[in-house]
């Protein structure tokens, strides 16, 4: 079974991607996070230009609700030489939904379907779609997913939950049960993947998936795709080469602030694999110069 790396917002960039893959286990697939605008700003250029990602195949996520734009970005793709793009149905950020899109366009299927219709008859690529099961209740889900079935999705990626759930446990499984049974096209399931028990637990319940895409688990512990395939949990030493490579390569591309910025962020996940260093964290995250965060860093990792 394929394991997919999740599209996180400021996170899993060209970057992260890239290092990420060199020092770790690699995923077999990987998302960009979305694009929403027509015109691709000098971040999103360099995110998507063939120089800047070694780490293949990649698939760019698009965030649209409406089909000019879509088809336009979709273009743009096929230019850059991608051969498929992704719909993003699933973020739940509220300045995403409050604008309709995102899982804020699974409020008005009607209009949902309308414009599945116009990007399938006009993209210029194939299309896979990330999706959550509903808005604020799950009984349209049926009604939701016989719509993707009516159109040539590559493959659905389903996270279990309503926008109104954002990441709240518990994770609604019985509609991934229905779509399990019912689906016509290839089925990828996303949503809590932190631990092998957690990868062991979907794949034996769902046997036939075609993969399982995980994003905050390898923030969490960046070996666990390693661990999956049944290698030992990596070292300290694997992680600290590993954050010193995203750090100079951000700072090859940014200047010292958004770097420390972006290593903050990582950090806010990675600190659950370091319940022992609280204090050496809690500097870390209070850090306001590069010198200050290797201070702490080389606390942690002492």
């Amino acid at each position: 079974m394929q394991i997919y790396m999740a599209p996180l917002e400021g996170i899993t960039g060209s970057i992260f991607r890239n290092t990420y893959q060199e020092h770790f286990y690699p995923f077999d697939k990987l998302f960009t996070p979305f694009f929403g605008n027509t015109g691709f700003n000098t971040k999103e250029m360099r995110d998507i230009e063939a120089q800047n990602n070694r780490s293949v195949p990649l698939i760019p996520q698009i965030l649209s609700n409406d089909a000019d734009d879509f088809l336009i970005i979709a273009g743009k793709m096929s230019e850059y030489g991608y051969t498929s793009v992704n719909l993003n149905l699933g973020c739940p950020s509220g300045t995403v939904t409050g604008k309709g899109r995102g899982s804020g366009f699974l409020r008005d299927l009607d209009k949902l379907n309308r414009f599945l219709n116009r990007i399938y008859r006009e993209s210029p690529l194939p299309i896979s779609i990330k999706t959550r099961i509903g808005y604020d209740t799950d009984e349209h889900w049926p009604e939701l997913l016989a719509i993707y079935n009516s159109y040539p999705v590559t493959e659905l990626i389903v996270h279990p939950r309503l926008k109104t759930d954002m990441y709240k446990p518990p994770l609604r499984l019985s509609a991934f049960d229905y779509a399990y049974s019912n689906a016509k096209m290839p089925l990828v399931y996303n949503g809590d993947i932190c631990t092998t028990d957690d990868y062991n637990r979907i794949i034996n319940h769902y046997p036939n998936l075609k993969a399982v895409m995980i994003g905050r688990g390898i923030l969490k512990n960046p070996g666990l795709i390693g661990e999956i395939h049944g290698l030992p949990p990596v070292e300290d030493a694997a992680i600290l080469a590993w954050l010193e490579a995203l750090k100079a390569s951000n700072l090859a591309a940014y200047t010292e602030t958004p770097t420390l910025f972006k290593l903050k962020e990582i950090w806010t996940y990675l600190k659950t694999h370091y319940p022992d260093s609280p204090k050496e964290i809690k500097q870390l995250f209070k850090a306001r110069k590069m010198y200050e965060y290797d201070a702490a860093l080389s606390s942690i990792f002492r």
